[in-house]
């Protein structure tokens, strides 16, 4: 059974051993309205393009994963519903034929398969507020920690329990490196007051790291933490008060699971004025063009 295919554009990049940054497809189906969510998709791959890489977009059409996407496979995730699948939900996916849309822990497997090592997003999951009661924690950490991937992002998402979150991180021996700053960034806001230990300022210090990583033999992934420019960052107090108020609306409407991402950030996208929005694509334009650095000074 044939369960990957590549676009053209990725076939011709592996086959040169050309830079490739991996794009998932959650934040284009679950994470922004149409049409701009289809506009900020082709914006990215034009970025890495103009960088010197290859985008692939990863997704599963027809109970296949592809890696790289047409133009026509770009619109049909923008607009129509679709599963949103973690590492855990892949198999069924394939086995029922679905389409759907690939979370950080997705296409991070999907990457490491198809030997992608560099990978922009917006930012990861982790463990969520109260997972000492509802144990609710993201398989993106479990994914990265088992997949040799670079994931370049703004930090996690602020509606999140950060400092657990770096906590499980380093107990899955996942480092987190800050990209030319010394804290790690809070998605929306450039600074969550939570130190790193790591940080490096250039994208050939990274390419450096990666390798060190694999002459190690060490499998675990490397979270590259991105701050968010600093003219288009939501200040974290501000931000603060829009995310308690929308997991309290959340509680009170019993959303939870999948579905409690995507529910806080449209929550938030209303309460900010669509600033929220607006920063999260920025940010993930700035990771794009930062991981199609990283690739290619790993390709150099």
């Amino acid at each position: 059974m044939t369960i990957v295919r590549y676009s053209p554009e990725v076939e011709r990049a592996r086959e040169c051993n050309a830079p490739v940054v991996a794009l998932e497809t959650t934040i284009l189906s679950h994470g922004m309205p149409f049409p701009r969510n289809l506009q900020t998709a082709r914006e990215i791959e034009r970025i890495v393009r103009e960088a010197g890489a290859v985008p692939a977009t990863i997704a599963v059409l027809g109970g296949r994963i592809n890696i790289g996407l047409d133009e026509s496979q770009l619109e049909h995730v923008a607009r129509a519903p679709m599963l949103k699948i973690g590492r855990s939900d892949l198999a069924y996916a394939l086995a029922t034929n679905a389409d759907a849309a690939t979370t950080v822990a997705a296409t991070v497997h999907c990457a490491a398969l198809a030997g992608i090592a560099v990978f922009a997003t917006g930012g990861i999951g982790g463990v969520h507020r109260g997972a000492a009661e509802t144990m609710d924690v993201s398989g993106d950490l479990d994914a990265i920690a088992s997949s040799p991937v670079a994931v370049v992002c703004a930090g996690a998402k602020a509606i999140l329990d950060l400092p657990k979150t770096l906590e499980a991180l380093e107990t899955r021996g996942v480092p987190v490196v800050g990209y030319r700053t010394n804290e790690f960034p809070a998605f929306w806001s450039r600074s969550s007051g939570l130190r790193l230990a790591q940080r490096l300022d250039t994208p050939a210090a990274i390419a450096a790291l990666v390798r060190a990583q694999s002459a190690l033999g060490l499998r675990t992934g490397i979270v590259v933490a991105n701050p968010i420019a600093a003219q288009r960052e939501i200040p974290a107090p501000e931000m603060e008060r829009h995310i308690a108020e929308a997991i309290g609306a959340a509680a009170a409407a019993r959303i939870g699971g999948k579905e409690l991402t995507p529910w806080l950030l449209d929550r938030l996208m209303t309460s900010t004025a669509q600033r929220s929005l607006e920063a999260n694509i920025g940010l993930v334009l700035s990771n794009a063009a930062l991981a199609a650095e990283i690739a290619i000074a790993l390709a150099h």
